[in-house]
């Protein structure tokens, strides 16, 4: 039986522990309070009179705080325990916790409460397998603070441990010797800081009262204040609204400011991806252009500042390329992993202008697009200067990092994910079917923001023939007749790879397919091998290497979904993107809570519930996104100039739904929609 784990977390910062609240190390999963890739705590165990307790009850008050209610020794002791604890953790930028003991017997009691406490500063990239750090301790009574320490060179951290209440304190904890009287309580707070390369020296004890005012105050209010700017949904089928609600909340708890300060921008998600990933926020800004268009905002501000400048082997660095992943750990700092800035991917770069010019049609903003001329149409000229390895004029990949470089370099960048049908692995450098769809968008939007943000109208000429001629070869290389889809990827010697997958639906909603052949790329998006009844599988079945529990595999993935039914509702394949919809959101609905990363393959009629997979993440912010494109895909929400149009289909079974006050150039707007089979009973005239 799977343990459950208890998390809060706040931008790039998160703990997770067991349901008692205690922190202790699993090597199959990232236990610990976590900041900045480094593991802060590894141990955090609280105990009365030397037992372990267990847990009455929890209330998770929000992302970033919960409450455990908490006896000492085995469940059969509940029914006349003479004391109980309340635990109540929040996080920010510190980890804290207040621990409330209540005496409930009518005399005096003494206790003696202690908290073991341990830092391994261990990177999230080494988490199974941490290695020893040789980590000093000091112990202070006096101030009521415990320090651990590891340097490396001039990498430092550091976990300081404060206690409002006298405490003993030795290397290996704190130790509370209380007396609390007939009905009475006790109650000491504890402040966790966490400093890096050394910096600090402020008074960690007024640094506790600022992060409860800001918990109490600027975290709530920030919370409250994010969900009402979005719009507001209301629907027939309730549990949409609460799915909906939990999406907003997880883009929340998913915000970081990185050192750019360019603004908060999404990370990619719960446990193994709170870094800043370029594609995944993105993806994630796209997605939420008609709810949360600030994230787009912020997201297009930072990875300017990070774009590439130079030639870098060992980062995959190269002039325009938009960065793949923004690591701070141990790792990065002294190169065992290249993720200090890696570059390592060939859709981020095209994606960034999609991601420039959809900004602009929907909030208007103009100035950003100027702002951001240099970097968008660097990012233009890496797509052919560096992106056309083989003068072919297809986009690919290839690291040039052999030792430490990822292999694959679009979305799916496990090292088996691109495939033939029959199990061989193409060659490199590889040009997958998606990436060309991409480039070819990046170009004509890139045509657009010249022509009229740009004064270059020579320019703009020059992207639409180069994404016409695109289009067209495109179609003729990658079509495979006589089974009636694209190929997966190219060859170096345009040899085409033939797996079925579900890059395909990535085609068109970049709009690169003919429009001939849309109705034989959604009717495979929908068909057995492809859709399992919850959503696309990444992998069709039928394909050597498909396995149901593969991410990239045969998994399904509500983000790459959220973009297949927005490229079948550009093409008007209205009722194969209504059900592909449909079998996300009952899986989302179903599960409840966060929405996770990805889930099983395996066919709905088999299993009848959604299977779940112990790498997945919740919350993963282009999973909470995708429910919103999906949300917004259903309603056909689209900017033309200075008006939002809307355009519904909705699945059997919605009902009617609201959209109201949706942001964009126009203010705000609502957007309106009811299923088929509602709108028939609503007009259905009645029988006498």
């Amino acid at each position: 039986m799977r343990q459950e784990r208890v998390y809060v977390m706040s931008g790039n910062a998160f703990a997770i522990s067991d349901a008692q609240g205690d922190i202790v190390i699993d090597p199959h999963a990232p236990i610990g309070y976590f900041s900045f890739d480094t593991r802060f705590l590894s141990h955090w165990v609280l105990k009365v009179d030397g037992e372990r307790l267990n847990s009455l009850s929890r209330d998770d008050m929000t992302y970033f705080e919960t409450r455990f209610v908490l006896v000492p020794g085995a469940a059969s002791h509940y029914v006349d325990a003479d004391v109980s604890l309340i635990r109540h953790r929040s996080i920010d930028d510190s980890f804290n916790e207040r621990i409330l003991v209540l005496n409930h017997s009518a005399e005096p009691a003494e206790f003696t409460v202690r908290l073991d406490v341990a830092a391994d500063f261990a990177d999230t990239a080494e988490i199974q397998q941490p290695r020893p750090r040789r980590v000093s301790v000091v112990a202070d009574s006096e101030r009521r603070q415990l320090r651990l320490r590891y340097a490396r060179e001039r990498f430092v951290r550091q976990t300081i441990v404060t206690s409002t209440a006298p405490v003993e304190v030795d290397e290996g904890g704190l130790t509370f010797r209380i007396r609390i009287e007939p009905e009475g309580e006790w109650v000491t707070d504890l402040h966790v800081a966490t400093l890096i390369e050394g910096a600090g020296g402020r008074d960690l004890r007024a640094g506790l009262e600022e992060h409860r005012d800001h918990v109490r105050r600027g975290m709530r209010e920030d919370l409250q204040e994010w969900i009402e700017r979005a719009p507001l949904l209301n629907a027939e089928r309730t549990e949409l609204t609460a799915t909906y609600q939990q999406c907003l909340v997880d883009l929340a708890s998913l915000r970081y400011v990185p050192l750019t300060k360019s603004g908060a921008v999404p990370v990619g998600g719960v446990p193994w991806g709170m870094a800043l990933y370029g594609r995944d926020a993105i993806i994630t800004g796209l997605q939420t252009m008609a709810f949360t268009p600030e994230l787009a905002r912020a997201t297009l501000r930072t990875l300017a500042t990070l774009q590439g400048d130079r030639l870098d082997d060992e980062h995959d660095e190269e002039p325009g390329k938009i960065v793949a992943e923004l690591r701070y750990g141990e790792a990065a700092a002294f190169g065992d992993e290249p993720t200090a800035l890696y570059y390592g991917a060939a859709d981020t770069t095209p994606l960034f202008v999609i991601l420039v010019d959809e900004y602009e049609r929907w909030t208007g903003d103009a100035d950003l697009v100027r702002d951001l001329r240099h970097p968008t149409r660097m990012a233009l000229d890496w797509i052919d200067e560096y992106g056309d390895l083989t003068g072919d004029g297809y986009l690919r990949y290839l690291t040039r990092n052999p030792d430490k470089g990822w292999v694959n370099q679009g979305w799916k960048n496990s090292p088996e994910a691109i495939t033939y049908a029959d199990g061989r692995l193409p060659d490199l450098p590889r040009a997958t079917c998606e990436l060309q769809g991409y480039a070819y968008d990046a170009k004509r939007r890139g045509a657009r923001l010249a022509r009229e943000f740009w004064g270059d109208p020579e320019y703009a000429d020059r992207l639409e023939r180069e994404a016409a001629e695109l289009k067209q070869r495109f179609n003729r290389d990658f079509w495979l007749p006589e089974r009636e889809y694209y190929a997966l990827a190219l060859e170096p010697d345009g040899t085409p790879v033939d797996a079925l997958s579900s890059n395909i639906g990535h085609l068109l909603w970049s709009g690169i397919v003919e429009d001939e052949r849309a109705a034989a790329v959604a009717a495979h998006l929908v068909g057995p091998a492809l859709f399992s009844g919850w959503g696309v599988r990444t992998l069709a079945t039928g394909q050597r290497r498909y396995n149901p529990v593969g991410s990239h595999l045969g998994a399904v993935w509500p983000s790459d979904n959220s973009l297949i039914v927005a490229g079948l509702r550009r093409y008007h394949r209205d009722g194969e993107a209504a059900r592909i919809a449909s079998g996300i959101f009952d899986m989302a609905c179903m599960l409840g809570g966060s929405v996770p990363e990805l889930i099983a393959g395996y066919e709905r009629e088999v299993t009848k519930y959604p299977v779940q997979l112990p790498a997945a993440g919740r919350p993963q912010a282009w999973s909470s996104g995708g429910l919103l494109m999906l949300l917004g895909a259903l309603l056909g929400l689209r900017p033309s100039g200075d008006n939002l149009l809307v355009s519904p289909a909705l699945p059997p079974g919605f009902g009617r739904i609201e959209l109201l006050d949706i942001p964009g150039r126009w203010g705000h707007s609502d957007g309106y929609g009811r299923d088929h089979a509602s709108s028939l009973r609503t007009r259905r005239p009645r029988l006498r």
